[in-house]
């Protein structure tokens, strides 16, 4: 692993303020663009992060917007569109530019999309999340743990309000998957092994979904901050940077006046409330 010292001691402290703009992904793109001697393990791990935006931009191409991309990734609008129409083909044949998942998506996208308990976004992104979980990368397959497992709880929360089949609608495996499937508890009986759970539970609460929304992400944003900081100048806390980022991107989009100070009530609560599990500690 390499090390991003004159990278990371160049961008601004990212501090919660959704005021202003601080640094775009985009920006932060360039600049990787420009850094010499990047290895390829740091190069691919870092590719993962832009493998997000790909994601969004395909929704978008899939769904037949126009205009430019909503995301940055990895992957132009011809390649992506090139990647649609190969993988509806009869005879189709993985092609090694793009991760399996992305083929899959489309024809799954194709045959269910008018199924009304069928939500494309979702879909995506928990097979984007447990892509991730493979990474050979600590940092980031654990990152991608916490992301799935917290879609897959709210997800869980929200079929059994609607009296849906859970089954049907969370994804992946393992033993917080199969407690999803069968507990009747109003934490699914998760708050004792995964210390985070009960913090979230009293986040789903909240009636208000934009503050919602925020506690959420301060939760990650936390998970983040207490990941990476033993070395500010790996390539972990530049992925960590660029989650943050686009985080920020996302709060301006969501609510312009959103200030730090808030947050960091937020983040202050959760610490007090919630240790972040050990396992992601590790």
């Amino acid at each position: 692993m390499g090390n991003f010292y004159c990278l990371m001691s160049g961008l601004p402290l990212l501090k919660l303020d959704d005021r202003e703009k601080i640094i775009s992904v985009a920006e932060i793109k360039e600049l990787l663009e420009e850094e010499q001697g990047v290895s390829k393990s740091d190069a691919r791990i870092l590719s993962m992060f832009f493998l997000e935006g790909d994601c969004r931009n395909l929704l978008s191409i899939i769904k037949g917007e126009t205009g430019d991309l909503p995301q940055v990734g990895n992957y132009t609008r011809e390649e992506l569109e090139d990647m649609i129409e190969d993988a509806r083909e009869v005879f189709f044949e993985d092609d090694p530019r793009y991760p399996t998942f992305f083929a899959e998506f489309v024809r799954e996208y194709d045959e269910r999309k008018d199924e009304a308990d069928y939500f494309a976004d979702d879909a995506l992104m928990s097979r984007y999340w447990t892509y991730l979980k493979e990474a050979k990368n600590d940092v980031v397959a654990e990152w991608a743990e916490l992301n799935l497992n917290i879609s897959n709880i709210l997800t869980a929360l929200i079929a059994r309000q609607q009296g849906w089949d859970v089954s049907k609608f969370i994804v992946g495996g393992g033993d917080l998957y199969d407690t999803l499937l069968v507990s009747k508890a109003k934490d699914f009986d998760l708050s004792r092994e995964y210390d985070y759970v009960s913090a979230l539970m009293k986040i789903v609460d909240c009636d208000n979904p934009v503050e919602k929304e925020r506690q959420i992400d301060a939760l990650r944003w936390m998970w983040l901050d207490d990941r990476t900081f033993m070395d500010g100048f790996a390539v972990e806390a530049v992925y960590a940077y660029l989650c943050k980022a686009q985080m920020l991107e996302r709060w301006r989009l969501l609510d312009p006046v959103f200030g730090r100070r808030r947050f960091e009530e937020i983040i202050e609560n959760l610490r007090s409330e919630a240790r972040v599990p050990e396992e992601f500690r590790r």
